[in-house]
């Protein structure tokens, strides 16, 4: 295949919005090898190694934890490869180079929840015997995807320590601490994983970075005060993970000009994918809900923002990649449980889902030519399974008080 036939600063527009990015055609092996490398050489020599998201969340834990351990990167070769990027048009935005930059003694694995066991075991297999690890705003499904490779892991490490704000079921918080992990889940309606590993450190941190966790607190818990918070969350999407780190474990919240010239960059194109998301959204009703559905690459907040202002109490946007984000409000806040249904998980109000539905290149093709059609599907038939179970629910509990009125009015 021919490297300009997947190249998104080739693509117009309309083209950008249907179709993945250019990681999306690499094979997993390729990626596998590619990620072996990359974790044997920075964990060799590391002290200390975090296993996180890569959101604004996630990698702002990483910035407490440099700074903890004193092993920040210096962030002036990262101010200068942002001046580069600000000269190159042709700047691909899936370009994440981090070849030949300096290894920190802290070193950063970054991971998801569809990764999360491979990057377990490759800190057991390339750590230093004695390791201090960190996982980081990372919540397994089941403890089962991750019981052997944390098993190997503990063998390994020295101590292990999880700071995350998700949703936890308590049988898997409870093998999770068995094993020997230090876990820590905060409140997620009040807290961030930046927020708790803050509160967790044993180290007196500068303002800045009080401040930082209560910036990403913003954006993460979808308060929408802080204008700063969006240009976090940007900034994480859009740049490497340790370009990100850097810049905010020495600026915290407040940007250097040459980072806000570079959002600002960005945000003229991410702005106009957000629209055509908008534009082809249709609102389903599901219950007593109104669902908004929509296709598209696209910041998935801020269109879940604008479907929320055109009526919606949940909005799905499906990814060309073949995973959905679920977005709810104060009068929907169970998107958890439809991703429970989906192959996916997260917060009340926001979670995420790749339906187990693509056997092969031609579902991914008409996944593309119909915009989502059959994925939109599943997860509808999800918010219909959650409806049906409240309605159960909300039956049950009106025979409950309907026999006990009955019973009071015998007594009298």
């Amino acid at each position: 295949m021919e490297d300009e036939l997947i190249d998104s600063s080739q693509l117009s527009l309309p083209r950008k919005s249907v179709l993945p990015g250019a990681g999306f055609f690499y094979p997993d092996s390729f990626d596998e090898e590619r990620a072996e490398e990359r974790a044997k050489e920075k964990l060799e020599d590391a002290s200390v190694a975090v296993v996180t998201d890569t959101d604004a969340d996630g990698l702002g834990c990483v910035a407490l934890l440099r700074e903890a351990y004193d092993a920040a990167l210096d962030v002036a070769d990262f101010e200068a490869r942002i001046e580069e990027k600000l000269s190159d048009e042709d700047e691909d935005e899936d370009d994440e180079e981090e070849e030949e930059r300096p290894k920190s003694p802290v070193a950063l694995m970054g991971s998801s929840p569809y990764s999360l066991e491979d990057d377990l075991q490759r800190v057991a297999d390339y750590a230093p015997e004695g390791v201090e690890v960190y996982v980081c705003d990372l919540c397994p499904d089941k403890f089962e995807y991750v019981e052997e490779e944390l098993a190997a892991l503990v063998e390994t490490a020295g101590e292990i320590h999880w700071y995350d704000h998700h949703q936890w079921k308590p049988e898997v918080a409870e093998a999770v601490r068995e094993a020997g992990v230090d876990l820590v889940v905060g409140e997620s309606d009040e807290e961030c994983s930046t927020d708790v590993t803050l509160r967790e450190l044993d180290y007196e941190f500068d303002e800045r970075f009080s401040e930082l966790a209560a910036v990403t607190r913003d954006h993460d818990l979808w308060l929408n005060e802080d204008e700063r918070s969006q240009d976090l969350a940007d900034y994480a999407y859009w740049t490497s993970k340790e370009e990100y780190v850097a810049v905010v474990g020495a600026y915290g919240a407040d940007l250097p000009p040459v980072v806000e010239e570079y959002i600002a960059h960005r945000r003229v194109e991410k702005e106009n994918l957000i629209q055509a998301a908008v534009d082809r959204a249709e609102l389903k009703t599901v219950g007593d809900w109104t669902v908004g559905v929509t296709y598209g690459r696209c910041s998935q907040n801020e269109v879940a923002d604008a479907l929320r202002e055109a009526g919606a109490d949940a909005a799905v946007v499906v990814k060309p990649a073949g995973s959905a984000s679920i977005r709810g409000s104060d009068d929907f806040e169970r998107c958890h449980e439809v991703a429970d249904l989906v192959n996916g998980g997260g917060h009340p109000k926001a979670a995420g889902c790749k339906p187990d539905i693509y056997d092969d290149m031609l579902d991914y093709a008409h996944h593309w030519t119909t915009q989502g059609a059959t994925t939109k599907r599943v997860i509808l038939r999800a918010f219909e399974q959650v409806a049906d179970a409240v309605a159960e629910a909300e039956a049950e509990t009106d025979d409950e008080d309907e026999a006990d009125d009955e019973g009071v009015e015998t007594e009298r």
